[in-house]
């Protein structure tokens, strides 16, 4: 029985799992008044509902802290105050009950939560605001064929979705929008397997400005940044011969991103593999899954040596698991 604490930035969340199966997974969400996340506040907010959330894991749960048998918290990648904020409640518990405390990549996390479905060696195309990257495991660890040159998926959305007036997250407001709008060409910026999203984040908030409808930009945005993402995907998989995807990441909640990655695993025989909104999303389920996985391996880590590592990359973590 373990359970996982999340905090990499504006999600606080506390999961169980036990043998592979989610017994709770609950969330509270930093909404900040206006613009973007603010890291210290985002972190105050985090210190705020941890009590509450962790008690609540229990009672959906339907356990006590003694039935747990170690703690796993996300120290990678993220902004330092979120990640503090869960490290010291971490620290702070697994001292009072006495348990062993696990850490995990957060961006790993979302690869393993996505092979629970089943996949056994997929790519992972992991579309977060921060993140945007696609990894497959070789070698003893999960190596990055491919990412974001500059901002991540999630964060362009949002900055266009704030300069229509939409409040953080914007994304899901953009995807609404582009039900109804019409598509028009926007720059396509793919180089190799490496994507690049500022000069089409520059080029629609332009057109916005120009008299563009916000329909038209939200639909020509979606097309082209997810054409870039399934593209490069598609040359992970043809590179690595794997033929499994698994999605990850708040942005794979899109249903056309989800549309267009089964349109394109249908076409070359491959398996689309894509966990509920609440698995994809920042969640403590993902955190506690692969908790659990390292935890057999006794991965543990003793509390003087308690860390974060908000730059950890993907690819630099040993995957002793495997």
């Amino acid at each position: 029985m373990i359970i996982g604490v999340e905090s990499t930035a504006h999600t606080f969340g506390v999961g169980v799992c036990h043998k592979g199966k989610v017994l709770a997974n609950v969330r509270d969400m930093y909404h900040p008044a206006i613009g973007g996340i603010i890291p210290i506040d985002a972190g105050k907010h985090h210190t705020a509902v941890a009590e509450k959330l962790w008690n609540q894991a229990l009672r959906d749960a339907k356990i006590t802290e003694k039935e747990i048998k170690g703690i796993a918290f996300s120290y990678a990648p993220g902004l330092a105050p979120c990640l503090l904020a869960g490290m010291h409640f971490v620290k702070a518990k697994a001292k009072l009950l006495g348990m062993p405390v696990i850490p995990v990549h957060h961006s790993i996390a979302h690869l393993e939560i996505g092979q629970s479905l089943g996949a056994k060696d997929p790519v992972l195309l992991y579309a977060s605001g921060a993140n945007t990257q696609i990894i497959a495991y070789a070698g003893q660890r999960y190596r990055i064929f491919g990412e974001t040159l500059d901002v991540g998926i999630g964060n362009c959305l949002d900055k266009i979705a704030r300069a229509m007036g939409f409040p953080f997250p914007g994304g899901p407001e953009l995807e609404k929008l582009a039900l109804k709008g019409m598509y028009h060409e926007l720059k396509y910026s793919l180089k190799g397997m490496d994507v690049s999203f500022s000069g089409l984040q520059n080029q629609a908030l332009q057109l916005r400005d120009k008299g563009m409808s916000p329909e038209d930009v939200a639909c020509s945005v979606q097309e082209t940044a997810f054409a870039m993402l399934v593209e490069a995907s598609e040359r992970a998989l043809a590179h690595t011969g794997k033929k499994e995807l698994v999605l990850g990441g708040g942005v794979a909640c899109n249903a056309r991103l989800q549309e267009m990655c089964r349109l394109m695993c249908t076409a070359r025989g491959v398996a689309l593999f894509c966990p509920g909104k609440p698995l994809l999303v920042d969640n403590g389920a993902m955190i506690a899954y692969t908790g659990e996985l390292l935890y057999k391996k006794k991965l543990f880590i003793s509390l003087d040596a308690l860390d974060i590592a908000p730059r950890q990359r993907t690819d630099q973590v040993s995957v002793k698991w495997k």
